[in-house]
C-alpha cells in the first residue's frame, strides 16, 4: 500500500507502507477521496513554520515543533500530507458499536491508501449520508474557521462585507455572508478565476488588489460608508492596510489567516480615524469567543450539518481533481509551486 509523504522539504512521494492491526476502538478505512489543506500544512511542508526549530531544520531532516505540540515532531521521510478522507469502512475493533462495516465515513486523516481512527467517543469520525458530497466533505476543516471569521465579525443583516483572499477559506466565508443577509458582498482575489468561483456563488463584485486601492474602491462602493465587516484571510499586511483603509467607522476586521511578517505597515491615522477594531479568529482557539453557548464541537457539527444538507456548495471548490497514483507531483504543483492554479485540490483513489 502506498501513502504521501514528504521525503525532504518542498518534495512529495508515495512511499510504501503496512497496516498496523486495529484496536479495540479503531476502524480501518478504505481511502475513496481526499484532500490536502493548502494553509498551515504547505507551510510545514516547506519547513518555514516558526514553531521549527532552525538548529534541525537546516538539516532537512527532522522537523521540531518549540511549541505546538511537541508531540507532532515530524520527521521528513514519515510527515504524511492530507488534511481530509472520504472512504468505507473496512474493519473495525470489538469495542465500536456506533458503525459498521461499509459505512461511509468523512474524517481527519492523511493521503494513504488506508486511514485507521478512533472511532469511540470519536464526533470528528463522521457518517457520511447517502448521496451526500465527497467534494462538500473534504471542506470540513476550512468550512470551521470560514464560519468562525463570519461570526467573530458579527455579520447581520444589511452589512457590506468583503472577503480579502478567495481559496476555499474565503469561498466559504463569501457563501455565508451573503445567506447571513450580507447585502453587498465583495471578494477580493488577483486570480480571476477565483473570482468567478466566488461570483456564482453570492459575491456581488470582485477586485483584484494588484494595481488597485482596494480601500479607497469600498469606499466608492459604499458611499464613502466603507465596509461593516472585512474578513482577512490572505495574511498579506497589503491586505491588512487596505482593510484598514476601506473598514466603515467603527467596522471590525475578522483576522482569519496565519499573518506573514509584516513589513511598511502603518497603523497610523486611517486606524485611528475609521475606529478600527480587529478580532483575530481561529476556530480550534478553546475557549471561544462565545463560550460557553459555542464551542469547537458546536463549530464542527454546525458545519457538518451545512455541508451534508446543501446549504453550502463547495463543488467548485475541488479544483482540480487528481489520480492517487499522480498526488505526489500534484501537490508539489499545485498546493507548494503554484497555488494559483487551484482552490484546494482533491485526490480520487
Amino acid at each position: 500500500m502506498k501513502k504521501l509523504v514528504a521525503t525532504a522539504p518542498r518534495v512529495a512521494a508515495l512511499v510504501d507502507y503496512e497496516d498496523r492491526p486495529v484496536q479495540a476502538n479503531e476502524v480501518k478505512i478504505k481511502v475513496a477521496f481526499g484532500a490536502p489543506k493548502h494553509g498551515t500544512e504547505v507551510v510545514d511542508f516547506r519547513a518555514a513554520s516558526p514553531f521549527i526549530d532552525e538548529e534541525f531544520s537546516a538539516e532537512w531532516n527532522l522537523f521540531v515543533p518549540r511549541a505546538e505540540g511537541a508531540a507532532r515532531g515530524i520527521e521528513f521521510g514519515k510527515f504524511q500530507l492530507g488534511n481530509m478522507v472520504v472512504g468505507e469502512i473496512v474493519e473495525m475493533g470489538d469495542s465500536v458499536t456506533d458503525y459498521q462495516i461499509g459505512d461511509q465515513v468523512c474524517t481527519y486523516g492523511p493521503l494513504s491508501e488506508t486511514v485507521i481512527v478512533n472511532a469511540v467517543d470519536n464526533y470528528k469520525l463522521r457518517k457520511m449520508p447517502a448521496g451526500a458530497s465527497w467534494k462538500n466533505a473534504v471542506c470540513y476543516d476550512p468550512a470551521q474557521f470560514a464560519m468562525s471569521g463570519v461570526r467573530d465579525g458579527n455579520v447581520r443583516v444589511g452589512d457590506v462585507v468583503v472577503i480579502v483572499g478567495l481559496g476555499a477559506i474565503g469561498q466559504i466565508a463569501v457563501q455565508l455572508a451573503k445567506k447571513a443577509g450580507a447585502s453587498l458582498v465583495i471578494g477580493v482575489d488577483p486570480i480571476a478565476h477565483r473570482c468567478d468561483i466566488a461570483k456564482r456563488h453570492g459575491a456581488d463584485v470582485c477586485m483584484n488588489p494588484i494595481g488597485t486601492d482596494v480601500g479607497l474602491e469600498i469606499k466608492k462602493l459604499t458611499n464613502k460608508l466603507g465596509a461593516d465587516v472585512i474578513i482577512e484571510t490572505s495574511g498579506h499586511s497589503d491586505a491588512l492596510q487596505a482593510a484598514l483603509r476601506g473598514l466603515a467607522y467603527g467596522g471590525t476586521i475578522s483576522f482569519v489567516a496565519f499573518a506573514k511578517p509584516f513589513n511598511n505597515f502603518n497603523l497610523g491615522r486611517e486606524a485611528h480615524f475609521n475606529n478600527a477594531k480587529i478580532v483575530f479568529s481561529r476556530a480550534c482557539s478553546e475557549p471561544n469567543p462565545e463560550y460557553p453557548r459555542w464551542n469547537r464541537k458546536r463549530i464542527e457539527e454546525t458545519c457538518w450539518e451545512l455541508l451534508m444538507n446543501g446549504y453550502l456548495n463547495c463543488e467548485d471548490l475541488i479544483d482540480p481533481v487528481v489520480t492517487f497514483h499522480d498526488s505526489a507531483d500534484s501537490y508539489m504543483k499545485y498546493v507548494d509551486q503554484q497555488p494559483d492554479l487551484s482552490i484546494k485540490m482533491g485526490v480520487t483513489f
